[in-house]
C-alpha cells in the first residue's frame, strides 16, 4: 500500500464556489499548511490560481477538488490540462466541523488533509468528461421530466376529485383516463368553477402526455449512447437504458475505481458486519453513490421477480432461513461484480 504522502510532495485542497475557488497548499513532507488563497472563478483567475500554485510547490502535485462535475468542473479540466493530478473529495461532515467552525479557509485545508494519509488506490478521480457527461445530463433531465410530470399527474387527481367533472376518479386516474382528459372541449352545462376546473384539467393532461414523450425520447437517446459506451450490457437481463445509464455515470472510465471490491463500496452494497454473541449475519450497507445502488437494486427485483435461475436461487436460499433483504443484498453484491468485470472490457 502507498499512501498519499508516500507518492507526492503536496496536496493542494480546493473549496469550490459559484463565484471564487479557496486554495490550500499542504506539505505531506512536514504536514502544514504552507499557504493558502482565494481566487475568482474567471478563465483570469484560474490562471492566476495555477501560477500562484506552480510559484510555491515543486515536485509531484496532487489536487483534492471539492464537486468536480458541479463549482469544481472547470478547475479540474484546467489543473488536469496543466498536468496536474487531479481527485475528487466530499466535502467534511457536520459532525467533523464541530468545535472548528467553516469557512473556506478551513474546507481547503480539510480537502488536502484529509487525504493525506489515504491508501493511493483508494482515491476517487473525476468523472471523464465527453460522452459520459452528455449521459448524465440525459439522466439530470430525465428526473427533473419525472418530477413535474408526477406533480402533474397529482395535481389532475386532486382537480377531479374536487370538482364533479363526469369522471371516476375513485382511484388514480389511468394513462387511458388521461388521454380521454386532455381531448375534453368545454361543456355548455358546466358551471363557472366546473368551466375553469375543466380548463385546468386538459391543460395538466396535455402536460402529463408531454412529459411522457419526452421521457420515451429521453430513453431511446439514453440506449444509444449506453451502447456506444457499453455494447451489449443493456442486453443482460433486468437491465434497461436507465439502470445502464446510472452505472456508466458511476464508474465513468477504467482506473477511476481500482477494484471490483472498491465498485462495491461505492455502490453502498458492500456487505457489513451486523455479528453479536452466537449469530454470525451481514446487513445492507446504505452509503455510497445512491443512483448506483438504485440501479442495483432495480436489477436484482426484477430478476427475483422474473428470472427462472434466480427466482430458484431465493427459493433455496430462503429454505436456509435467510430473509429477503439478506438475499437481495447477497444478489445485489453478485450482480455488481459481474457488471465490474463487464465494464473492464466494454467500457476502458
Amino acid at each position: 500500500m502507498t499512501i498519499v504522502a508516500e507518492k507526492y510532495d503536496y496536496v493542494i485542497g480546493i473549496d469550490t464556489h459559484a463565484r471564487t475557488h479557496t486554495y490550500a497548499i499542504v506539505n505531506t513532507r512536514t504536514g502544514t499548511r504552507e499557504d493558502c488563497q482565494t481566487f475568482p472563478t474567471s478563465s483570469n483567475g484560474m490562471n492566476r490560481a495555477l501560477a500562484w500554485i506552480t510559484k510555491r510547490t515543486t515536485g509531484d502535485l496532487l489536487a483534492a477538488v471539492e464537486g468536480t462535475r458541479s463549482y469544481g468542473a472547470t478547475i479540474t479540466h484546467v489543473l488536469t490540462e496543466a498536468g496536474l493530478t487531479v481527485i475528487e473529495v466530499k466535502p467534511p461532515r457536520k459532525h467533523a466541523r464541530a468545535g472548528v467552525g467553516k469557512t473556506d479557509e478551513i474546507d481547503a485545508t480539510a480537502a488536502a488533509m484529509g487525504i493525506v494519509y489515504q491508501d493511493t488506490e483508494r482515491l476517487l478521480t473525476p468523472r471523464a468528461e465527453g460522452t459520459r457527461s452528455a449521459l448524465n445530463v440525459l439522466v439530470a433531465s430525465r428526473e427533473r421530466i419525472d418530477a413535474e410530470r408526477t406533480r402533474n399527474r397529482n395535481a389532475l387527481n386532486a382537480l377531479v376529485r374536487e370538482t364533479d367533472l363526469g369522471v371516476d376518479a375513485r382511484k388514480a386516474l389511468t394513462d387511458k383516463q388521461v388521454r380521454q382528459v386532455s381531448s375534453w372541449r368545454e361543456h355548455p352545462t358546466d358551471s363557472v368553477a366546473q368551466r375553469y376546473a375543466r380548463a385546468e384539467a386538459i391543460r395538466l393532461a396535455v402536460a402529463v402526455l408531454d412529459a411522457d414523450k419526452l421521457l420515451a425520447a429521453n430513453k431511446e437517446q439514453m440506449a444509444e449512447i449506453d451502447e456506444q459506451m457499453a455494447p451489449g450490457l443493456a442486453a443482460e437481463f433486468g437491465y434497461g437504458p436507465v439502470t445502464v445509464a446510472w452505472i456508466l455515470i458511476a464508474y465513468s472510465h477504467t482506473g477511476r475505481v481500482h477494484s471490483e471490491a472498491a465498485f462495491a463500496s461505492m455502490a453502498g452494497v458492500a456487505p457489513l458486519q451486523a455479528s453479536s454473541g452466537n449469530t454470525v449475519r451481514h446487513r445492507l450497507n446504505r452509503h455510497g453513490d445512491r443512483k448506483l445502488n438504485q440501479a442495483v437494486d432495480v436489477i436484482a427485483k426484477v430478476r427475483m421477480q422474473f428470472d427462472p435461475r434466480t427466482k430458484e436461487y431465493v427459493e433455496k436460499r430462503k429454505a436456509e432461513g435467510l430473509s429477503y433483504r439478506e438475499i437481495k443484498r447477497i444478489l445485489k453484491r453478485y450482480i455488481l461484480r459481474k457488471v465490474f468485470r463487464q465494464l473492464r472490457v466494454l467500457a476502458p
